[in-house]
């Protein structure tokens, strides 16, 4: 055997075997690197579309069937009963130009819709401010609950246009006797609504209130108004659509400006369209104002938490 003969350290070193394992790992090829925490991709979830049936397909459906019936009883109507598609006609016209004033008895639906809303908001505003106070103050004591539960009960069913000449007498005047009427139906449900629910406040709040020793105006405005809140929005919702089914009635009777007396100069006209179209009109500002109060209603109830 032939040594051989190395003249420096690092000379022998070159000359020595690498180890197996690094002469294996240098040959080997080179690996993608994988994170030790990757997992495999999750299965792609199919889109859930059944709010198209439980939302939108209903009432589209309604929509459809009313419009079906529409076209049915045009077409067997020998009084020229007007069709979806003439009335959808007539409609484009209509709103092309809804704020146009030619006179005082010639005015765009627009203008008559605005007219209308502001006598429910007059008188719609002057009940809620007699009607929340008192509903308060009958439900709070007993003695003024006995005292004017006997006038509600009598006043309540009267028909609102049996209040309209009471009006006229009164206030001479057909816009102040429409305001009147839509206040004295409109009271009614805020004044019960409101009482009743300071009626259900629990008698645990209110013992405490007394062991506290709490002022009247605290007791009201601590315990009575977050608990009488949602019952009141309630009476609100109420009034509300009752000052809008009463303005239509009252206005047909004293002329004017405002939908109603619209509808019944149409009538004068024989145009059955716009009746058509204003019933539409009705119902639609009608359903607004309900969904921008229960809006309000929602955003101020709160559920009880239960343990």
């Amino acid at each position: 055997m032939v040594s051989a003969v190395f003249h420096s350290p690092l000379e022998a070193a070159r000359a020595m075997p690498a180890p197996a394992a690094a002469t294996a790992k240098a040959a080997a090829p080179a690996q993608p690197f994988v994170p030790a925490f990757s997992e495999p991709p999750l299965p792609r979830t199919p889109r859930d579309w059944s709010w198209i049936w439980l939302r939108v397909l209903p009432p589209l459906l309604g929509i459809a069937l009313l419009v079906l019936v529409w076209e049915l009883v045009a077409l067997r109507s020998t009084s020229g009963f007007p069709s979806p598609a003439e009335t959808w006609k007539q409609a484009l016209q209509v709103f092309s130009d809804p704020f146009y004033s030619k006179g005082p008895n010639d005015q765009g639906v627009g203008w008559n819709v605005l007219s209308s809303l502001q006598r429910v908001a007059l008188g719609f505003g002057l009940a809620a401010a007699v009607g929340i106070p008192a509903g308060f103050a009958i439900g709070r004591f007993t003695f003024l609950s006995r005292m004017f539960n006997p006038l509600i009960s009598l006043l309540r069913p009267v028909s609102p246009l049996a209040w309209l000449p009471i009006g006229l007498l009164v206030f001479k005047g057909a816009n102040p006797a429409a305001i009147w009427t839509i206040f004295i139906c409109s009271i009614w449900p805020m004044v019960i609504n409101t009482a009743v629910g300071v009626q259900r406040v629990p008698q645990d709040y209110m013992n405490v209130a007394k062991v506290l020793q709490l002022s009247e105006w605290k007791v009201l405005t601590r315990i009575l108004f977050p608990a009488v809140l949602p019952y009141m929005l309630t009476g609100v919702r109420l009034a509300v659509g009752t000052a809008w089914l009463v303005i239509v009635a009252a206005e047909m009777l004293t002329g004017g400006v405002g939908i109603g007396f619209w509808v019944w100069d149409e009538w004068n006209n024989l145009n059955v369209k716009n009746i058509i179209i204003a019933i539409f009109v009705i119902g639609i500002v009608g359903l607004l104002l309900e969904f921008a109060l229960i809006r309000i209603a929602t955003a101020f109830t709160f559920e009880e938490v239960k343990a």
